[in-house]
């Protein structure tokens, strides 16, 4: 099965005073959540898509989808966990939980303030890691990437042309990535923050699709006004 994991965790630390997580804020008449799961929803390929938030906004999160007259089938609401990988591991089990895993299960996991990815990322991810195992989002870094231990000096430049930034979705066969998850020891576990890194630290690969400039995450009260002149400017592409 082809499985979309929809990561509604933040609680909007840094987009300043706002009553609820940014996940519920309005982007162009209806919130930034409901955007990205209609770009689920277009996808076909698609067999269950869970959407995991804490406990506290699970209710207001299915209202949310009900509002906005979201109520296919293949949704579901779960609560996520403790950080980025536990939620993850959260819908795994859900959808152990209801269907089973097999081998060939995968899992296409997406940031729920990224409302602007495109049917084209989410067919080459789905693709990919139907064929590789794993697949990680980015695009190629326009900047020269500066490194630095101790946030004061410089400890290296690194090539820029061998330099991405990361965005979602990222995904993954099931197992490969549970099997890497459960691992790690409790203290890597803590200090891990990305799924691909995962893999990465178990030598195993990760295959590269490219995003979008504009597949950007809304964090900041400056990202909201980005992704309004986004949607506003007609940027976006299919």
């Amino acid at each position: 099965m082809i499985y979309g994991g929809i990561l509604a965790g933040g609680i909007g630390s840094r987009m300043g005073n706002v009553p609820l997580p940014k996940q519920f804020l309005d982007l162009d008449g209806k919130p930034i959540l409901v955007h990205t799961v209609e770009k689920f929803l277009l996808t076909s390929e698609f067999d269950k898509i869970y959407i995991a938030t804490p406990q506290k906004w699970i209710s207001h999160t299915k209202d949310t989808l009900r509002k906005h007259n979201i109520d296919d089938a293949r949704v579901e609401v779960v609560q996520g966990g403790s950080d980025r990988n536990e939620t993850i591991m959260s819908i795994i089990r859900a959808a152990e939980a209801e269907h089973g895993i097999t081998d060939e299960d995968v899992i296409v996991t997406h940031d729920a303030v990224r409302p602007f990815l495109t049917r084209r990322i989410i067919k080459e991810n789905i693709d990919n890691v139907l064929e590789y195992g794993a697949v990680d989002t980015v695009i190629t870094a326009t900047d020269t990437i500066i490194t630095s231990e101790d946030g004061d000096s410089i400890q290296s430049i690194p090539v820029r042309s061998e330099m991405y930034q990361g965005q979602t979705p990222q995904s993954f066969n099931i197992n490969l990535l549970r099997n890497s998850y459960n691992e790690l020891s409790d203290d890597d576990k803590k200090i891990m923050t990305d799924a691909c890194k995962i893999l990465v630290v178990g030598n195993k690969q990760v295959k590269l699709v490219m995003g979008e400039l504009y597949n950007i995450k809304i964090t900041t009260p400056y990202d909201l006004k980005v992704a309004n002149s986004i949607i506003k400017g007609g940027m976006m592409s299919d």
